[in-house]
C-alpha cells in the first residue's frame, strides 16, 4: 500500500550556510526532521564518553512563536554509538549564533565524524507561550498523580 501525504504548509525561514554542504534537508516526503550535517576542517575523533561540540555553518532566524529541536539521529546512535548529549536541543527564536550539535559517544570504542557526515535532525515547531495562575488545588483526572510505571503495561 502507498501512502500520499496531503500538501504542506511551508514556513519560510532565513539561513545562511557558510559550510560547502546542502542546507539541511528532508530524506523522505513523510520525514518531520530535516538532516543537518557536520562542517569540519578535519575529522573529529570521539571517544568513548567523549562530548564535543560539533559545527554545522548554519546560522537561522527563526520567527517568533517558532523553535527548533536539534535531535539525535537513529542510525548513527544504532551504528556507532553516537548521540547528542542535550535532547531534544533547543534553538530559540532569538538565537542567532551558529548552530552546534553536542555530541557523545556511548560506544566502547573510538568514533569518527567526518565534514559532511549527518549528525542530527532538526524539526522546526511552533510553541504557545503560558501564563502561570497560582492555586490550591488542581482539577481531577483519572490518572490523578501516578507516574513512572503507573499504567502498569509491559
Amino acid at each position: 500500500m502507498h501512502l500520499t501525504f496531503a500538501p504542506t504548509i511551508m514556513t519560510k525561514i532565513q539561513i545562511i550556510n557558510k559550510s560547502p554542504h546542502e542546507l539541511p534537508a528532508y530524506q523522505t516526503e513523510g520525514a518531520s526532521g530535516m538532516d543537518v550535517r557536520a562542517w569540519l576542517q578535519e575529522t573529529v575523533t570521539l571517544l568513548p564518553m567523549e562530548r564535543k561540540l560539533i559545527p554545522t555553518g548554519l546560522y537561522i532566524a527563526l520567527p517568533a512563536g517558532c523553535e527548533a529541536q536539534i535531535r539525535p539521529r537513529s542510525g548513527l546512535a544504532i551504528k556507532k554509538g553516537l548521540t547528542l548529549i542535550n535532547t531534544p536541543g533547543t534553538i530559540d527564536s532569538d538565537y542567532r549564533g551558529e548552530v552546534m550539535v553536542p555530541m557523545i559517544n556511548l560506544s566502547g570504542e573510538q568514533q569518527q565524524i567526518t565534514d559532511g557526515e549527518r549528525i542530527a535532525q532538526m524539526i522546526v515547531a511552533k510553541y504557545e507561550k503560558v501564563e502561570w495562575e497560582s492555586t490550591e488545588l488542581l482539577e481531577g483526572t483519572a490518572r490523578g498523580a501516578g507516574g513512572f510505571g503507573h499504567s502498569g503495561a509491559h
